[in-house]
């Protein structure tokens, strides 16, 4: 099993020539439960989103901390079950939200919490391809949104990536109803 020290890994899979983002991990974060619990081979492929550092951590090393201390077990339990969790919540967001409302849910998570109105520049940290796996749709749908939401004066580009929120207010009356014009 890794834990990731320094840095950020996205975790995709590949089918029919499109990726798809499972999850993200910083710092804390931990990669290859699957095949380190189970064995096999990873059902997943991690990604080094930037300079990244883990720590490798062999299943003779967890089971002597369990044994010294069966708390170990549970905390191990409680990452692998929000993982679930997250993975439950993704799959509702790709089969209940369109993809406007989940780019919109991305660049308003991205908000500084203090910021009410406007103004705010958000980084995408990624490049249009990435963000489309990200969301779970494709570049030129992610394109098309991008395009309307600047079209309503909702957004504007910042440049290198970054989008000025015109309007945080709208976009979040569009994620709670996105039926709402």
């Amino acid at each position: 099993m890794f834990v990731v020290v320094e840095g950020e890994v996205r975790v995709i899979r590949e089918s029919l020539g499109r990726q798809h983002v499972l999850h993200t991990e910083g710092p804390g974060g931990t990669l290859g439960e699957v095949p380190f619990y189970s064995g096999g081979s990873a059902p997943a492929t991690a990604i080094a989103v930037v300079a990244t550092q883990c720590l490798v951590v062999s299943r003779e090393a967890i089971e002597a901390a369990i044994v010294a201390d069966p708390a170990v077990a549970w905390v191990l339990l409680g990452r692998l079950a929000a993982r679930v969790r997250g993975l439950v919540e993704r799959i509702d967001r790709l089969a209940l939200q369109s993809s406007t409302t989940r780019l919109v849910g991305l660049l308003l998570a991205r908000v500084p919490r203090a910021t009410i109105a406007g103004g705010a520049v958000v980084s995408l940290g990624m490049s249009q391809a990435d963000l489309a796996a990200e969301l779970g749709t494709v570049r030129e749908v992610v394109v098309r949104a991008l395009r309307s939401l600047r079209e309503r004066g909702l957004i504007a580009s910042a440049g290198r990536g970054r989008i000025q929120i015109l309007d945080v207010a709208a976009l979040r009356r569009i994620a709670e109803d996105p039926n709402r014009p």
